[in-house]
């Protein structure tokens, strides 16, 4: 590859070629990550078709959102141009990536449950004489709906909650003392408000992807989730990565979902949807997990579909997720609920161990997929760090 960028991370083999090009926003403004640096597209307007322009001077992503696939192909395809060429274009600058910034403004937020793995773990630690699986899970992506505002962009410190939890006279209030994370991929939505999505048109709403933790307080969604599901154990942080990697990156990481039975008319897929992305979960410099997205029993299309069936709309800025990425192996389990097999099953890390989260650890997560030509897409990190209750 020919290109003006002098970076040795802007290259196919590297998460974030010019195969990958993910959107976010730093100090300068809408930008386009090359490498280890971001590229501000602003000061490029003039290089793009003037029906563009208004997209790459906006403070953040929101316009991009809502200009729906036909305009996301032509930026995306634009920028590829551009980075690609043998001389720099007018008003180019290369500028840090730690400024970026939370890149969209979140509409709505549902998370989901989709790993089989993850909901038979659970079901065997919490449910012990029963079937692991509830009788919908393999009909349905169970799912509920959580807070967007406090969706936080990676690098912003996770404050330990406060909740009640079980106690051995009732009830007790304080800061949670069971804090865990969940490793999850999130898709960030776009183009004309709709409703009824079927799972052939999911495509058109999902700008891209990004990297999510789902921080979970169990002990107090332990005592709160029956009957009504989770709350506030779930609904005080979520963390996502600082930049959105378009679904049109994705074409090679395509493959068939790992359904888990019989599914209705409105699930069923004309084209697969499951991805093949491999995960990190990183603790205090420790990676201790490694689930495998591809063995999801949902793909996005069938979540965002069953998501709308019900007349409900997806617009621009609404954000789902996974749920936790689990795969069948110990050292695949994104959460450590899981690794820890609920606190009886200390995990190693470092020179330490750990069943929950202490004040001052750090969780990182990152993904990558294939990409064309034997090429690696990235996801940008998500990361974040557990300071004490204030």
């Amino acid at each position: 590859m020919t290109s003006w960028i002098d970076d040795p991370a802007f290259a196919a083999d590297k998460p974030f070629g010019p195969q990958t090009l993910p959107y976010g926003v730093v100090a300068e403004g809408v930008a386009v990550r090359v490498g280890d640096r971001a590229l501000p597209l602003g000061p490029l307007a003039a290089a793009f078709d003037d029906d563009l322009r208004p997209l790459l001077t906006a403070p953040n992503l929101d316009a991009i959102l809502a200009a729906g696939p036909a305009e996301w192909k032509r930026v995306r395809a634009r920028v590829r141009e551009l980075v690609t060429a043998g001389t720099a274009p007018e008003g180019a600058a290369l500028v840090p990536v730690d400024t970026a910034r939370m890149p969209f403004t979140v509409a709505d937020y549902v998370d989901f449950y989709s790993s089989r793995d993850h909901a038979e773990n659970v079901g065997r630690m919490f449910r012990p004489n029963a079937e692991p699986l509830l009788p919908n899970w393999t009909h349905l992506p169970v799912g509920y709906h959580g807070r967007a505002g406090t969706v936080y962009v990676s690098g912003t410190d996770i404050v330990r909650p406060h909740g009640q939890r079980a106690g051995e006279d009732g009830p007790v209030f304080g800061p949670s003392v069971r804090l865990d994370i969940e490793a999850e991929i999130g898709f960030v939505c776009g183009g004309p408000v709709a409703g009824r999505v079927s799972t052939g048109a999911a495509p058109d709403h999902v700008f891209g992807l990004v990297t999510v933790n789902d921080w979970s307080a169990r002990d107090i969604q332990a005592w709160e989730y029956v009957p009504l599901g989770p709350f506030l154990g779930k609904s005080f942080a979520t963390s996502v990565g600082a930049w959105i990697t378009p679904l049109e990156a994705f074409a090679a990481a395509r493959v068939p979902v790992n359904a888990s039975g019989k599914l209705l008319d409105y699930l069923v897929e004309d084209q697969p949807w499951g991805l093949d992305i491999a995960i990190e979960v990183v603790w205090n410099g420790t990676v201790v997990s490694r689930p495998p997205f591809r063995t999801m029993a949902y793909s996005f299309a069938q979540q965002l579909a069953h998501m709308t069936v019900n007349g409900a709309t997806v617009r621009p800025g609404d954000l789902f997720a996974s749920g936790t990425v689990s795969g069948p192996e110990k050292d695949q389990r994104g959460s450590f609920l899981e690794l820890s097999w609920n606190g009886t099953e200390p995990v190693a890390v470092g020179g330490d161990k750990r069943t929950f989260l202490e004040d001052g650890d750090t969780v990182t997560i990152r993904a990558t997929a294939p990409g064309p030509d034997g090429s690696v897409v990235g996801l940008s990190e998500v990361t974040g760090t557990v300071v004490a209750a204030g």
